[in-house]
C-alpha cells in the first residue's frame, strides 16, 4: 500500500474502497509502464496488431455508412502505449482514405508517463485530455475503450448479520461501515446470505451515461471491450496483478494493477437510460470472429515464416477461443439515434 493511501488513513480512518481504489491508479500508472510481457498484464492490442486493426475497420465501416460525416472525433480512453490506436490507424489509412482524413484524434490519458509513449507512436496532431468534459461537443464522437472500466474506483457491499455494509481499506485490512444505503444493493439481492459481495462500479456507470448523453446529441458511436459480465451478481472480482501473477489487493495498492468485472448490463442501462441506442453485449471471440478475424489472420499467415505463422495462430486462438479471452471478454457498443446498426453485433 502506498504512502499517500497509509497517510489519509491514518488521518481520517478507513477509506471507502472507491476512493482507496482511485488514488492507487493514480500513483501506479503515472509511475510505470505496466503493459506488455515486462509489465504487470497483457491486453489484447499487446498481444496482436490484429486486434487493433479490426478495431480500425470497425469503426471505418459504421462511420461509411453513417453517411460519412466530417470532421469527426476520434477518442480513445486510456491508450496504455498508444498500440490500439497505432493499428487501427495504420488499418483506416489503407482501407477507407476518407475517413482518415476526417479524423482529429482525442485521447483521454491522465498520466504524463503514458502520454510521452503514445506521443512516440501516433500523429502529433493528437490531443490529450484529462476526461471527457473537454473532447469537442460540435461534430460526431466515435469512441473506443479497451480495458479501461475494469479499472476505474469501485464500491464493494458486504452482506454481514446485521445487513449490508460499505467495504473500506483501513491500515490493517478490510473494514465495514454500516449500514449501507440499501437503494444502492439491487432488490432482487438484499436477502443473500451473510458474507455475500455486491460490486457496483458508480464511476464507470457515470462515464459511460456522459458518453452515451454526447453521442446521443452530437452523433457518433462507441466501444467498449472489457472483461465481465451480465448482472446484477453476487461475487468478489476485484484483483490485482504485479508482474504477471495475482497478488494481494490491499498489499499492493498502488503498485499493482488493480481491476474489477464490469457489469455490462449496468453500462448498458446507463447508455440507454442517456439517450443512446445499445448493441450487446457480444462475447468479444464472436466480435472480432464476425469482424474477419481468421481472415485476418491467414492473410498474415500467408506471407510469414513458419515460425511467426505460428505466433499469429497462437494470438487469434487468444484472442478468440472461450479457454483465452473470447468468452470472458464482451464488446458493448453504443450509438446515436439514427446511426446504421455496429457491425459485429446481432441485429
Amino acid at each position: 500500500m502506498i504512502a499517500a493511501i497509509e497517510d489519509s488513513i491514518a488521518r481520517e480512518g478507513p477509506l471507502p474502497l472507491a476512493r482507496a481504489m482511485a488514488m492507487a491508479a493514480d500513483h501506479y500508472y503515472a509511475t510505470r509502464e505496466p503493459f506488455g510481457p515486462r509489465g504487470d498484464f497483457v491486453t489484447a492490442p499487446e498481444v496482436s496488431q490484429m486486434f487493433g486493426e479490426l478495431v480500425g475497420l470497425w469503426l471505418a465501416d459504421l462511420w461509411q455508412r453513417a453517411g460519412a460525416p466530417a470532421p469527426v472525433a476520434l477518442v480513445e480512453l486510456g491508450p496504455g502505449r498508444g498500440t490500439l490506436m497505432a493499428d487501427a490507424l495504420r488499418a483506416i489509412e489503407r482501407a477507407l482514405p476518407a475517413f482518415a482524413a476526417a479524423i482529429e484524434l482525442h485521447l483521454v490519458e491522465k498520466s504524463p508517463r503514458l502520454r510521452l509513449l503514445q506521443k512516440t507512436v501516433l500523429p502529433p496532431a493528437a490531443q490529450w485530455h484529462d476526461g471527457i468534459d473537454s473532447l469537442p461537443a460540435d461534430r460526431p464522437l466515435m469512441l473506443v475503450a479497451n480495458e479501461f472500466l475494469d479499472a476505474l474506483p469501485l464500491s464493494q457491499f458486504e452482506r454481514t448479520a446485521d445487513g449490508w455494509a460499505l467495504r473500506r481499506v483501513a491500515a490493517d485490512g478490510w473494514d465495514i461501515a454500516m449500514p449501507a444505503n440499501l437503494a444502492f444493493v439491487p432488490e432482487a439481492l438484499r436477502d443473500a446470505p451473510e458474507g455475500s459481495v455486491f460490486e457496483r462500479n458508480f464511476a464507470a456507470e457515470a462515464l459511460v451515461a456522459g458518453i452515451a448523453r454526447r453521442i446521443a446529441a452530437q452523433g457518433g458511436a462507441g466501444l467498449f471491450m472489457d472483461y465481465g459480465y451480465s448482472g446484477p451478481a453476487l461475487g468478489d472480482t476485484l484483483q490485482a496483478l504485479k508482474g504477471g501473477a495475482f497478488a494481494k489487493v490491499i498489499d499492493t495498492l498502488g503498485e499493482a494493477d488493480i481491476s474489477a468485472h464490469v457489469d455490462f448490463t449496468a453500462m448498458a442501462r446507463a447508455a440507454s437510460g442517456a439517450g443512446a441506442h445499445v448493441f450487446g453485449p457480444q462475447a468479444q471471440g464472436l466480435f472480432l470472429e464476425a469482424l474477419g478475424l481468421s481472415q485476418r489472420a491467414r492473410a498474415l499467415k500467408a506471407v510469414a515464416s513458419l515460425e511467426r505463422a505460428a505466433e499469429i495462430e497462437a494470438a487469434r486462438v487468444r484472442l478468440a477461443s472461450a479457454g483465452g479471452m473470447g468468452r470472458l471478454f464482451q464488446a458493448l457498443a453504443i450509438a446515436a439515434p439514427g446511426w446504421p446498426v455496429p457491425a459485429g453485433f446481432p441485429t
